[in-house]
């Protein structure tokens, strides 16, 4: 009798340490009942990346990274438009850091574009500081090779990259409602809005209700003035010009003014 109990305490214990390994491992790498955003696969936002790139956005034609996350914020997606190597390394972060943003700053009736919050977070803006608010975490950004950022095993994926971006780029989504952010990154700041712009409506996901650009969009606003932590914007969400032709793109495709 005794070894028999000792026997079921064992496998209890057993049990007990396997649930408990179990429920880690979920904390550590949480899944998203939400992903993948609108049935959206890395094949898919690859493809909406590599035509969106391809058709020209007045910046300095380099390949591109583009992240999807959920409304919670967790990673679904991570592309690139080329071989690997071949896009600015630190920009994978800063694409997932915009999508992180445009959903964490838009609601289901109001869009923000990460081009709308440039005026506001410089330095005597209304928004000052709002840049340093939510850390890209560190712990998830930078694990695994490289040799798989940017495909469907890119280690960003299911996790929660956090940070707060405030150039162009990040464009909130719509899909009956507010499902999640897109971010794009590896050119000017005002191409990658223009590639942003492209991808999401190229993935149906153009719906915005409401916005602080003209028409009522979270388009990009050319109103900024000055220069070197001088700057003025007349509508008070504009964004600094890049010197490309980026804005003349932004124009002829509906991204801004």
């Amino acid at each position: 009798m005794r070894k028999r109990s000792i026997s079921a305490n064992t496998k209890h214990a057993g049990l007990a340490s396997t649930a408990f390994f179990c429920v880690m491992a979920l904390i550590s790498n949480p899944a998203s009942a939400a992903c993948p955003v609108a049935g959206i696969t890395n094949a898919s936002l690859t493809a909406a990346l590599q035509a969106a790139v391809t058709a020209g956005n007045g910046g300095l034609g380099f390949p591109m990274w583009a992240t999807i996350v959920d409304r919670d914020g967790v990673v679904c997606t991570v592309a690139r438009s080329a071989a690997p190597g071949l896009q600015w390394p630190g920009s994978r972060v800063i694409s997932a850091q915009k999508a992180n943003t445009a959903n964490a700053f838009s609601l289901p009736s109001f869009a923000l574009s990460t081009a709308n919050l440039f005026s506001a977070t410089q330095p005597g803006g209304s928004l000052f500081g709002l840049q340093e608010s939510n850390p890209v975490n560190p712990a998830v950004a930078y694990v695994g090779s490289s040799a798989t950022w940017g495909t469907a095993g890119d280690d960003l994926v299911g996790q929660k990259i956090g940070g707060v971006n405030v150039f162009g780029g990040g464009l909130a989504l719509y899909n009956g409602g507010l499902v999640g952010g897109l971010g794009v990154s590896g050119d000017t700041s005002c191409a990658d809005h223009n590639i942003a712009w492209r991808v999401r409506k190229a993935l149906g996901l153009n719906t915005v209700p409401a916005g602080v650009a003209p028409g009522g969009t979270d388009g990009i606003i050319y109103d900024v003035t000055g220069s070197h932590g001088n700057f003025a914007s007349k509508s008070g969400f504009g964004h600094a010009l890049c010197g490309g032709t980026e804005q003349a793109v932004a124009k002829s495709i509906g991204a801004g003014s």
